[in-house]
C-alpha cells in the first residue's frame, strides 16, 4: 500500500512530467488562510485558539497525530505512527482493565502479527483508530454540526451539535453515532452504537456493541488539539478507562486519497504466526 509520502512524491513528479506552469497552485502546498504570525513572520502556533461567530473555540483544521515513536534503526515500513496507533492504554500505568478474555484476545491477535487486524482487510476502523491514525483529518465546524473527514479511505464522522440526543435502538455502525454539546471551551461528544468487534489498537485491544465512548476535544491553542477518550465497555473491560491524545495542526496543506484496496498486495501474504 502506498504511503502519504510516497503519493506526495508521484505526484511531485507526475506535475513535472506535465510542466505544469506553477508548482506552487497545488493544494498540497497552498497556504493556510488566518494563520497569527510571530514578528518574524513565523507561524505563532501558540497564539490562543480561533472562535466561531457564536463564541465557541473553532476547531476547524487540518490535523496531524503526536510523532511520539521514533521509527527502527531500518526505518518505517509504511508510515510513522505514534505509540498510540500500536497500544492505545500504552501510557496507562498498568495498563487497560481488560476482561481475562479481552486480555487473553489481544495477546493472541499480537502473537499472530496482527493477521486478522480489520485495517489488513481495508475495512473501516472506528474512531479511536481513526485519532490515532498516522494519516490527516479534516475538522470542519458549523452550528449544529462537525463534520470530519479522513484521509483513510476518504471516510467522514458526523458529530451533531444540534441538541439531539442518540439513537435508542441503532443500526450497528463502524463509527457509531455522536452528539455533542459544549461546556465551556471544551466540545463533550457521546458516542454509542457501534458495530461488534471493532479494534481500538494495532494489539488488537477489543471494542464490543455495548461500548460507549465520550470525547472531550479542547483546543489548546492555535496549534494544538487535545482530545480526551474514555471507553466505557463493561463487556470487555473491568473499569472505564481514559487516555488523551494531542493532534497538531498541519499548515499549508490538505488531504489526499488513501484507499487501501489500491493496488492492494498485502493480504495474501499474511501467513501469522
Amino acid at each position: 500500500m502506498i504511503s502519504r509520502r510516497d503519493v506526495c512524491a508521484i505526484a511531485a513528479l507526475a506535475a513535472v512530467a506535465v510542466q505544469s506552469p506553477s508548482l506552487d497552485a497545488q493544494w498540497l502546498n497552498y497556504p493556510t488562510a488566518g494563520v497569527p504570525r510571530t514578528s518574524t513572520g513565523a507561524p505563532n502556533l501558540n497564539a490562543p485558539a480561533p472562535r466561531t461567530n457564536d463564541g465557541k473555540p473553532d476547531l476547524s483544521g487540518v490535523w496531524d497525530v503526536e510523532h511520539n515513536r521514533p521509527c527502527p534503526p531500518g526505518g518505517c515500513a509504511d508510515m510513522p505512527v505514534g505509540h498510540e496507533f500500536i497500544n492505545i492504554g500504552w501510557s496507562r500505568n498498568g495498563g487497560l482493565p481488560y476482561l481475562p478474555w479481552a486480555a487473553a484476545i489481544t495477546k493472541k491477535r499480537t502473537e499472530d502479527l496482527r493477521t486478522e487486524d480489520p485495517t489488513s482487510f481495508c475495512l473501516p476502523i472506528g474512531i479511536v483508530r481513526l485519532h490515532t491514525m498516522a494519516l490527516l483529518k479534516k475538522i470542519v465546524q458549523s452550528p449544529g454540526l462537525l463534520v470530519i473527514l479522513n484521509e483513510h479511505n476518504a471516510t467522514y464522522r458526523q458529530i451533531f451539535t444540534d441538541g439531539r440526543p442518540l439513537p435508542v435502538d441503532p443500526n450497528p455502525s463502524w463509527v457509531g453515532y455522536s452528539s455533542g454539546i459544549w461546556e465551556g471551551d471544551t466540545l463533550v461528544v457521546q458516542s454509542a452504537g457501534f458495530r461488534d468487534g471493532l479494534w481500538l489498537d494495532a494489539n488488537g485491544s477489543p471494542l464490543t456493541d455495548g461500548a460507549r465512548i465520550t470525547e472531550r476535544f479542547r483546543r489548546v491553542n492555535f496549534g494544538k488539539l487535545e482530545i480526551e477518550v474514555t471507553v466505557n465497555d463493561p463487556k470487555a473491560y473491568s473499569a472505564p478507562w481514559t487516555v488523551k491524545l494531542n493532534q497538531f495542526l498541519a499548515l499549508d496543506t490538505d488531504l489526499l486519497d488513501y484507499i487501501c484496496n489500491e493496488n492492494e498486495k498485502d493480504v495474501r501474504h499474511l501467513v501469522g504466526k
